[in-house]
């Protein structure tokens, strides 16, 4: 009998579940489609390149709609077993809450496990292979239409290595050509003192040797006390073997965090190197709140059960009402300490966790007022 319980309030879970899946799935896929769709038609992508990158995009989307869904299916679930009097029987049966929904626990910790290992293995790799297939089509299409050195351009690119102590400023960078116009490097002590300033017409990147060379500059050394320039050499071409940033790392430097894949965010974390940094706080901030994220699974079970089970004492839209209310606290809370840590006012292990524990613990004791 208990494993048949079990197994009924799984199934009619599960059901709605999957529909709820699908229909929020869609709903995003739909979004895209307005925003993306004409592009990609526009620049003459063919239905098989549509067709890969709506498969590559469906996965990178599922962190946002497994919690969702969950929420939904939950309230819709366990409201029906209200309107039927079943939860009603079930306790009159001697059954606590937790007896009753340990079903739901148990999916809600699958579901969680699952989020775990997708965002560490299948997201990064659909999330950089919708994006690459995106930008090629739009390659294409400028390659058409303008000069190669054009094709990719990204304007004002900047990018600061503290790990190596040096900071680039760029008027334009060619992702065709792996080229930089009106560019200046900034060497730096470990004071953050200037010590040395590369400027130059164009700087290129060297797949083969792996460093970049520049055109039509000057180097020009400078006291690091008084910041005085005591030398300046002028050069038509010149290899910096030091120069080694690689250009998709400052590309991927110029994107929101929130952008970025978890392999992708771990990147910039390496290549920035000083984690106290300023400018990696947000990076940081963004790589504890992918893996903190699967945990809203979790939490949204332990809000949904205690007002669902409420709602038999009382009207069960007010336990529904509360539900959803803070569910979406959840995200204010979490939207704004990602801020605050990205900023470096609290550490960015606390900004991703904090919210995760705090409604967790909130959560629990109401569930333990239900049981």
């Amino acid at each position: 009998m208990p494993k048949l319980l079990d197994r009924y309030i799984f199934i009619e879970w599960l059901k709605v579940f999957v529909i709820s899946v699908g229909v929020t799935l869609g709903i995003l896929v739909l979004h895209d489609m307005y925003n993306n769709l004409g592009d990609l038609l526009t620049w003459g992508a063919d239905s098989r390149e549509i067709l890969l990158y709506y498969g590559y995009l469906a996965p990178t989307l599922i962190p946002a709609v497994l919690p969702i869904s969950l929420l939904l299916s939950l309230i819709y679930v366990l409201g029906s077993f209200h309107r039927n009097n079943e939860i009603t029987a079930m306790r009159s049966a001697g059954m606590n809450v937790f007896r009753i929904t340990r079903s739901l626990w148990f999916a809600g910790a699958v579901l969680a496990g699952l989020l775990l290992w997708l965002n560490a293995s299948l997201i990064p790799v659909c999330k950089e292979n919708s994006r690459t297939i995106y930008d090629n089509a739009r390659f294409e299409q400028e390659m058409k239409n303008m000069d190669v050195s054009d094709v990719g351009k990204i304007q004002n690119m900047c990018f600061n290595n503290r790990r190596d102590g040096r900071l680039w400023f760029t008027n334009s960078f060619s992702r065709a050509l792996n080229r930089a116009n009106g560019v200046r490097v900034s060497v730096l002590d470990d004071r953050g003192r200037e010590v040395s300033r590369v400027t130059a017409r164009e700087g290129v990147y060297d797949d083969v040797d792996k460093c970049w060379f520049f055109s039509d500059g000057q180097e020009t050394v400078y006291n690091p006390e008084n910041h005085r320039a005591e030398r300046s050499v002028g050069f038509d071409k010149k290899y910096y073997r030091d120069f080694t940033e690689l250009p998709e790392i400052m590309i991927l430097s110029m994107r929101r965090p929130k952008d970025l894949s978890l392999s992708e965010t771990r990147r910039i974390i390496d290549a920035l190197g000083d984690r106290s940094a300023f400018e990696v706080q947000p990076y940081l901030v963004r790589w504890y709140s992918i893996w903190a994220s699967a945990f809203a699974c979790i939490i949204v079970v332990a809000i949904a059960i205690p007002f669902s089970v409420a709602g038999v004492r009382t009207n069960p839209m007010v336990g529904v009402s509360k539900t959803v209310g803070l569910f979406f606290l959840y995200f204010v809370v979490d939207s704004i300490l990602a801020a605050v840590g990205g900023r470096g006012f609290i550490p960015p292990f606390w900004a991703a966790a904090i919210p995760i524990i705090a409604m967790l613990a909130f959560a629990l004791s109401l569930y333990r007022k239900a049981i």
